[in-house]
């Protein structure tokens, strides 16, 4: 048998393991996972097994690991497998782990599951989970009003969007967003996504692969430039960090139609219309050398 950790952290987050896409040996390549694996000689038990496993995948320690459940699931293969799963909460930064395999962990709300690739057996499992353990609700923020009682008068909070500038042989990839998007429909973009609890370059390297399939290695990204915007005066303002990528894994695939349908690499001297107006601002910045955009202020 194998074993895994289903790993939560009270308030509706999970956090999951994306495997390795380029290597079809081994188990679920390229999908979003739990941490874990097989039984080793030197396991007593199973609750060894995921003990050892958690440290030797990044050195992860977890108190109160408890038995879930016992799961049979098929694997990409066609190979049936039993796995004993294990729960607990831990609510640490995943950024802060050594991972030594796979490409990154992440917290992952439930509602994400659905636009991730993973078995259908381990999106099933999660969500049953969820069901039987949900969040606590959370008391309403106002997007622009104070953010504690605690914090100086007069503060709002900003929403942060990260964005992935790809350039090759002098063309920017963007996408064409779906005409039906709540933002920008029918406009070219950049690929981007809003942070969550996370850091900036891992929600980064999340949305490269949930919109893209693309593999990009945090250490891989380094930040060329900054929008400080606000739509309209009733709007909150927004924080729109510009990543530039010097490396990635594939090519660009339409992993979220109903947002993207199209990407295409265009010249940066010859940038589509229409295209999102702070991303024309930002890619100009970026080829002029400027770390800086501010854009909306004066409304």
């Amino acid at each position: 048998m194998n074993a895994s950790a289903i790993i939560h952290d009270g308030a509706g987050r999970y956090l999951l393991h994306l495997r390795d896409a380029d290597k079809p040996d081994i188990w679920e390549p390229g999908c979003w996972s739990l941490l874990g694996g097989g039984r080793e000689p030197q396991d007593r038990t199973l609750l060894d097994t995921v003990v050892r496993e958690l440290r030797e995948e990044a050195d992860l320690t977890v108190a109160d690991l408890e038995p879930y459940a016992v799961e049979h699931v098929t694997g990409t293969d066609g190979a049936r497998v039993s796995i004993q799963l294990f729960s607990a909460r831990w609510n640490g930064d995943p950024d802060r782990l050594p991972l030594t395999e796979g490409v990154m962990l992440a917290w992952v709300r439930p509602e994400k599951f659905p636009r991730m690739r993973m078995l259908q057996s381990t999106r099933t499992l999660l969500e049953r989970h969820a069901a039987e353990h949900p969040a606590p609700a959370e008391s309403p923020v106002a997007v622009a009003g104070p953010v504690s009682a605690e914090t100086p008068s007069g503060t709002v909070l900003n929403v942060v969007g990260v964005h992935l500038y790809l350039e090759r042989d002098g063309r920017v990839l963007l996408g064409l967003r779906h005409p039906d998007s709540a933002y920008a429909g029918g406009s070219w973009h950049v690929l981007a996504g809003h942070c969550e609890a996370e850091a900036a370059t891992v929600c980064l390297v999340r949305e490269a692969y949930e919109e893209a399939g693309l593999v990009i290695d945090p250490a891989d990204v380094e930040l060329v430039h900054t929008v400080h915007m606000r739509d309209r005066p009733a709007d909150p303002p927004r924080i729109q960090l510009y990543f530039r990528a010097r490396g990635w894994e594939g090519a660009p695939e339409l992993r979220e139609p109903d947002k993207c349908v199209r990407w295409e690499w265009w010249s940066a001297e010859g940038l589509p219309d229409p295209i999102v107006p702070y991303t024309r601002a930002a890619i100009e910045g970026i080829r002029a050398g400027r770390a800086y955009t501010e854009l909306g202020w004066g409304c």
